[in-house]
């Protein structure tokens, strides 16, 4: 999990049109589009809200691999769906109102070592969803392979 600080921008965007920007990362990296939905933008690219929802789950998939790597447990495939809820706030402005992050190992969890272990702390490790989590609710639900529930 890489650091950043704020002498180095993480991110810059550059408008190309009306809600439509690019977005370089790193210079070494490629950039990429986004975009709000129609009838607002073109939706040439994801929306903030699809790279909220990445960033949130991609995050929890990191931390659980790498609690579970501190065993020496491969999990591998980890697939995560995001879905994320928007609605109004009082002042009737759109928020996200909470997400569910459903988690698939690509393995039985009856053959990880130290599952319960991994599953307790790995969300303390997860720098996004551990930094939103006060003004956005986030549920993790996390299956093995056979479809079997463990979180």
């Amino acid at each position: 999990m890489s650091e950043t600080t704020d002498t180095v921008p993480a991110a810059e965007l550059l408008q190309q049109e009306a809600f439509h920007y690019q977005i370089r990362f790193d210079p070494a990296l490629p950039a990429i589009e986004s975009d709000e939905h129609p009838p607002l933008g073109g939706g040439k690219g994801p929306s903030p809200l699809q790279l909220l929802a990445a960033a949130t789950g991609n995050c929890l998939s990191d931390s659980l691999y790498f609690a579970l790597r501190k065993f020496k447990q491969d999990p591998s495939p980890i697939r995560t769906r995001v879905y994320p809820t928007v609605g109004r706030n009082p002042a009737g402005r759109m928020r996200v109102l909470g997400m569910r992050v459903e988690i698939e190992i690509g393995v039985p969890g009856a053959g990880l070592q130290h599952l319960e272990r991994a599953l307790a702390q790995f969300e303390d490790f997860c720098t996004v969803a551990s930094s939103i989590s006060s003004a956005v609710p986030i549920e993790v639900r996390i299956t093995d392979s056979l479809g079997a529930r463990l979180r």
